[in-house]
């Protein structure tokens, strides 16, 4: 048997939550969450698809042995009352989640703005982004119980959310004679950031 590698011994033991993962970036990771931590680890894998999850699992438990106990779930990220669902069903043994791999996303349309149709950016941002955050705040509450977490996070992300639109914009137009600036001036203290004594503002 092959010595222990540092990763190894920090997976060892630790259960490993994959949205996505029927395919692509999702199934990969799997897979080497489990070459790498063969011994003992367990994965929870979750997609729409779970005829291939079910394949995925056969495959992983094939190739590295039963060292890696697996549980598979279909779910809709973008659908909050099924992540909810999800977390509230693990299987007693699973439900310690250590890491989430946040890695299910969708893709439609190549309509560049400001032509993209308005099912087409719901559906994208309903599982790229809502989808993201209707997991981690799922997976948080299981975290919380371990470490405490500061507030603020949904507000910074949307914050980042605009910028990504904005530099893609930006990249889309970069022909035309229009241009996109984002401007990022830090914490301003205003009325409302007044309201939270966690932001030290001068």
């Amino acid at each position: 048997m092959a010595p222990l590698t540092s990763m190894s011994k920090n997976l060892s033991g630790k259960t490993i939550l994959i949205t996505g993962a029927s395919s692509g970036i999702g199934r990969s990771t799997a897979f080497e969450f489990a070459r790498t931590s063969p011994s003992s680890l367990k994965l929870i894998l979750t997609a729409r698809r779970i005829d291939r999850l079910h394949e995925i699992s056969s495959q992983i438990q094939q190739e590295v042995g039963s060292g890696v106990r697996i549980y598979v779930k279909q779910l809709d990220v973008s659908k909050p009352e099924e992540v909810e669902n999800l977390i509230d069903s693990l299987p007693e043994e699973f439900r310690d989640v250590d890491v989430l791999v946040n890695n299910a996303g969708f893709m439609s349309g190549v309509e560049r703005a400001p032509d993209i149709p308005a099912d087409v950016i719901r559906d994208v941002w309903a599982t790229n982004v809502t989808g993201t955050i209707n997991m981690t705040q799922a997976v948080l509450k299981i975290f919380k119980t371990r470490e405490p977490y500061a507030g603020g996070s949904i507000y910074c992300s949307s914050k980042a959310a605009v910028r990504a639109f904005a530099d893609a914009l930006r990249k889309e137009l970069i022909n035309t004679r229009i241009r996109v600036m984002s401007v990022d001036p830090g914490q301003v203290l205003t009325v409302r950031a007044q309201n939270y004594p966690y932001l030290t503002i001068k």
